[in-house]
């Protein structure tokens, strides 16, 4: 068949380990075949990092501003074992928290679901898409051991240097332990925007939640400015769509959420959004078979893996030793990066091949075909078959070219 032509390059973000083989592997299987695959390419391997002081991802975040898509490989965050191991002048950033600053994005992660592989809440039927507010909260906080009896006050001083509010916190009788957080207006506001976007380009409802009855500033704050936002800017699209957006306290929609069939997204602080993230994932399978899309406020995406750079796995890799890497959250994040590449650049040929892809690679594993850590969760009528991860994709191949 005649490749698809793209007139717009992606932005392409290499990376780490046993993901990084899988990169190479899905181009050279599922992609470059069949489309024209136009990209500009940055290597976000740990080495690459190094040698360039980690220039390369800040050039790789204002690539995706002027592209306004990017596709990225799982990432290396290294600690102090991998400074030893890569030999690191320094214990760089995470990569994604350095795009995420520059997009001022949200991450949006949804369960890929197949049929032969159960939800832990069995009435969930369609996925559920977290929306995660990564800034500020209890990860930016300021802590303190009070070692004994003492005043501890809460105090703003303004630039010009005047005092304008102070206020006790608690009169301690005993040693005890301080906190403070912070978020600010600005972030909250790019937050709600994305999630409002991204609502409207899934057409999905979207839900909020916060405890703004206990937390009458903080939390009320974010309430205040979804609800604001969502009034002036985005209400009558999402009425013209059929769509709903909905405040509830977070314990009423953690347990609105279980009683759900899915089908919506689930906006959340910080911390809310970290721990329910890992909740929902596990209770859909497997981090293997979560999407991820970071979402700008004005519109720019960035499509990677939820998961990590499996060096268990590459570590066998590097012995020749065979393996079973789960590609598939990888895979769709091709597919969505192409899908909204196609959809942006009114390529329709783009945007089918990628429903076609996700669907190969679905119909793949329901068939009873599958990576090895997907075997022990399978329900399926056919008995499952682990293989390794190019025999995978290249069963998805065969699928795919039927489509074709």
């Amino acid at each position: 068949m005649e490749k698809i032509q793209m007139t717009t390059p992606l932005v392409e973000m290499d990376g780490d380990e046993m993901t990084r083989v899988l990169w190479q592997q899905i181009k050279d299987e599922l992609l470059l075949p069949f489309i024209d695959l136009k990209t500009e390419y940055y290597d976000l391997g740990l080495p690459y990092r190094e040698e360039t002081k980690d220039q390369v991802t800040i050039d790789s975040a204002e690539a995706t501003k002027k592209y306004g898509v990017a596709v990225k490989c799982a990432t290396i965050t290294p600690n102090a074992q991998r400074v030893e191991e890569y030999k690191l002048s320094q214990m760089w950033k995470s990569p994604n928290g350095t795009i995420r600053a520059i997009l001022d994005g949200t991450v949006f992660r949804a369960p890929i679901m197949v049929k032969g592989i159960s939800p832990v809440v069995k009435n969930w039927n369609k996925p559920i898409t977290i929306a995660r507010h990564a800034y500020g909260d209890v990860y930016k906080s300021t802590e303190y051991r009070v070692p004994g009896p003492g005043k501890a006050e809460l105090v703003f001083t303004d630039e010009s240097g005047k005092e304008q509010f102070r206020q006790t916190i608690y009169d301690f009788e005993c040693g005890g332990v301080l906190q403070g957080q912070y978020n600010k207006d600005s972030s909250i506001v790019s937050f709600a925007r994305s999630c409002f976007q991204y609502a409207i380009d899934t057409r999905q409802d979207l839900w909020f939640a916060t405890k703004d009855t206990i937390s009458k500033k903080y939390d009320h704050t974010f309430k205040d400015i979804f609800q604001e936002i969502f009034d002036r800017e985005y209400k009558a699209r999402f009425d013209e769509l059929g769509i709903e957006y909905f405040y509830t306290l977070i314990d009423d929609a953690v347990a609105r959420v279980v009683r759900s069939e899915g089908g919506f997204i689930w906006a959340c602080k910080n911390y809310d959004g970290d721990v329910m993230s890992d909740m929902v994932s596990t209770a859909f399978g497997s981090l293997a078979m979560m999407t991820s899309v970071l979402v700008s406020p004005d519109g720019k995406y960035e499509y990677e893996a939820a998961h990590g750079t499996v060096t268990r796995h590459y570590y066998k890799y590097l012995k020749g030793e065979e393996t079973s890497t789960n590609p598939v959250a990888t895979l769709f994040a091709w597919s969505g990066a192409l899908r909204k590449r196609g959809e942006l650049d009114g390529i329709q040929a783009l945007v089918s091949f990628a429903d076609k892809l996700e669907q190969a690679a679905i119909d793949t594993i329901e068939s009873g075909v599958m990576t090895k850590d997907l075997v022990g969760l399978w329900e399926g009528e056919t008995p499952a078959k682990g293989v390794n991860s190019l025999d995978f994709l290249k069963a998805i191949r065969t699928r795919l070219e039927e489509t074709l």
